[in-house]
């Protein structure tokens, strides 16, 4: 009877912060993984720019400005402001301009 409150204590610190916290660093963990060319970001410094490249597993190089390209740890990134759109395949292109020319026929077929 003694341990009741100790363990409810324990329960209650598990799902109000031990939980939360480990949802937030995988989401984190998730965004940093997905970083390309072109992603708009802050690191934990507060620097904003813009990712030029993406060196290796732990290393990113940003633009901060015109002609200033810095080389920063990706674990300091803190937060993607907006991503880029990937940039489509040539086999992605003829499937979007035969679905274009299917819709096109179809209109044609319906107002006639």
């Amino acid at each position: 009877m003694q341990f009741l409150p100790l363990v409810l204590i324990f329960v209650v610190f598990y799902f109000l912060l031990i939980r939360p916290q480990q949802k937030r660093a995988k989401e984190h963990k998730t965004m940093l993984s997905a970083l390309r060319r072109g992603d708009r970001v802050v690191t934990g410094g507060g620097i904003i720019g813009t990712v030029a490249k993406v060196v290796g597993d732990d290393e990113v190089a940003i633009d901060i400005a015109e002609g200033t390209r810095v080389r920063v740890v990706r674990s300091t990134i803190t937060t993607v402001l907006a991503r880029t759109e990937p940039v489509a395949g040539k086999d992605a292109t003829k499937d979007d301009a035969a679905d274009g020319d299917a819709k096109d026929k179809r209109k044609s077929a319906v107002s006639k």
